[in-house]
């Protein structure tokens, strides 16, 4: 055997709460102003929330204005679940929230906005992209089957909210069966499943686990990798799960970059995606440097390829864009030369990807923050920065 595993977390996790509260105020302030800018962090435990952070913005906003988006956030999350008190989980309408949102500091505007209409960098850091031929959408295997029973899962919760609730976690472990099935990217079957959902605390935990594992296989009855007779499963293997949310257990942004990124398959940058808006690369930068590798891929270049993009503050270009194709390679072209290539063909600015993605525009219509901060931060169909629409130049550089 030669194991791999990645987990999940669905939108009621109390960390995911707290980055759908802080993206859903990134989506309130770009929508009244696509100029604002935003950085806030969220912590919530028991019956407390506390926003803080820095805004800068030219509209006019309140309290009130982050107290109301938190809680239409968790109310949109699914809480509360009828089946379950208010000792158990989250009442959105007995929150104590406490809001401590500061202006921006002038000394980042200074390097952000340029007198050129260029946008330099919000931060120093560097961010990863990353691609593999494993699967349809180019992500690594088990964080897509992790992924796919998370969204199962929180479907069955949230349409019986009197029998399960909604903080759940997945974990799917792959074999591979040797380590060069793993380089290439072979995986042959799903060796063990990890499920945490909470339950009304009147249902037997037989009975519970009889429910989600029959909901499983359910879902993955045709899937070639899964077979129920040999794989191990694990749920709500304390043997209760009942009290949850942060009522259970604090939630703070930014703390699940690996289940919103690559499973673990690959490295992840110096900083979250959640809670910042377009200028801060922490975000804008992950989602350029995984369009990257996701056409490097699709293209036939390589069967993975890993992009790393770095930037320093107040700077547009990056200082560094390196791809490794992590011995994949499928042409002659080296490495060095397929970067300089790439990294010459696409400015790779905050404005270019802004404008290439439409970051400052967040709408029902697209995308919002809040719904990516819930699904993962890429490898989810239907995201600007998930579209091959440059493939026809990456392949003529093959």
């Amino acid at each position: 055997m030669y194991l791999f595993t990645s987990e999940s977390v669905s939108a009621g996790h109390p960390d995911k709460c707290a980055d759908i509260i802080a993206d859903t105020i990134v989506d309130r302030l770009l929508q009244l102003d696509p100029n604002a800018r935003v950085a806030t962090e969220v912590f919530l435990s028991g019956k407390h929330i506390i926003i803080g952070g820095e805004v800068r913005t030219n509209a006019a906003i309140t309290h009130q204005f982050f107290k109301d988006a938190a809680l239409d956030a968790l109310r949109s999350i699914g809480y509360p679940e009828k089946g379950f008190d208010d000792s158990q989980t989250v009442y959105p309408d007995q929150m104590e929230i406490t809001v401590l949102v500061s202006q921006q500091s002038a000394d980042i505007s200074i390097g952000v906005d340029q007198k050129s209409g260029e946008i330099g960098a919000g931060d120093q850091g560097m961010m990863f992209g990353y691609a593999t031929i494993e699967t349809e959408a180019l992500m690594p295997t088990a964080v897509v089957y992790a992924r796919k029973i998370r969204d199962a899962l929180y479907a069955y919760a949230r349409e019986h909210p009197e029998r399960f609730g909604i903080d759940i976690k997945t974990q799917v472990t792959l074999d591979y069966g040797t380590k060069e099935s793993f380089v290439r990217g072979e995986p042959k079957r799903i060796a063990s499943i990890v499920a945490a959902v909470p339950h009304n605390d009147t249902i037997p935990i037989d009975e519970v686990r009889e429910t989600i594992q029959t909901l499983i296989v359910q879902l993955l009855s045709n899937d070639p990798l899964f077979d129920p007779s040999t794989v191990e499963f694990f749920i709500d293997h304390t043997g209760r799960f009942v009290t949850h949310s942060f009522i259970a257990d604090s939630g703070l942004t930014g703390r699940k970059v690996v289940s919103d990124t690559y499973g673990g398959y690959a490295p992840i940058g110096g900083g979250s995606q959640s809670s910042k808006d377009y200028t801060k690369v922490d975000r804008s930068g992950l989602y350029a440097a995984r369009w990257i590798a996701k056409h490097i891929v699709a293209a036939g270049i390589a069967r993975k390829a890993l992009v790393e993009i770095s930037y320093v503050i107040g700077r547009a270009k990056p200082i560094s864009f390196t791809v490794d194709t992590l011995g994949s390679s499928l042409i002659k072209e080296t490495d060095e030369l397929l970067s300089q290539k790439i990294a010459e063909h696409f400015p790779l600015t905050p404005a270019w990807i802004t404008a290439k993605f439409a970051l400052d525009k967040p709408s029902k219509e697209s995308f919002l923050y809040a719904d990516v901060a819930a699904k993962g931060q890429v490898g989810i169909a239907g995201y600007p920065w998930e579209e091959l629409d440059a493939l026809n130049w990456f392949q003529s550089i093959r």
